[in-house]
């Protein structure tokens, strides 16, 4: 039997007032407890001011080649709402289904997740998901990436058979 080597995973909150220090984020401890749950090494998660930021802790976190980045935040309709923008750039291949699954989950809670925007998608071997920032709306996303996960990692490193 192989050893698998242990997975990495980073989290981008995508948060100005958090970033700044008005309010304490509450969104990196959830998403943070549930990789581990996975068994995924979770780096130091990055809390960032919407727009530009998110870019960069992004493009950060893929030059250390985690297996998965999840991002919180930014994705609602304010001016500064920018993390789907940020992140539509960094992805050699779009998985819209994952984001089709998260909104219909969060519409069995709330009419609002309709209005959730946001991207999965692929970089190298690299799977990043876009969710929201409400505490609702990321354990909506972590419930439909749940049964995904084990079936996307095989077929990002190849070790699954076609």
């Amino acid at each position: 039997m192989t050893h698998q080597p242990q997975r990495m995973a980073g989290v981008v909150i995508a948060s100005t007032r958090a970033a700044t220090g008005v309010y304490q984020d509450a969104s990196a401890p959830i998403i943070t407890e549930w990789l581990k749950g996975h068994g995924l090494i979770v780096l130091e998660p990055k809390i960032v001011p919407d727009g530009d930021a998110v870019w960069r802790a992004l493009n950060d976190l893929l030059g250390q080649h985690p297996a998965l980045i999840v991002t919180s935040g930014g994705t609602g309709l304010s001016a500064d709402d920018l993390t789907p923008e940020m992140t539509l750039p960094l992805l050699e291949r779009q998985i819209p289904g994952i984001m089709e699954a998260i909104r219909a989950r969060g519409a069995q809670n709330t009419p609002l997740a309709a209005l959730s925007r946001g991207y999965a998608g692929v970089n190298g071997r690299t799977l990043l998901v876009n969710l929201p920032g409400s505490s609702g709306g990321i354990r909506d996303g972590l419930a439909v990436l749940d049964p995904l996960l084990d079936h996307l990692f095989d077929q990002l490193e190849g070790s699954h058979e076609h």
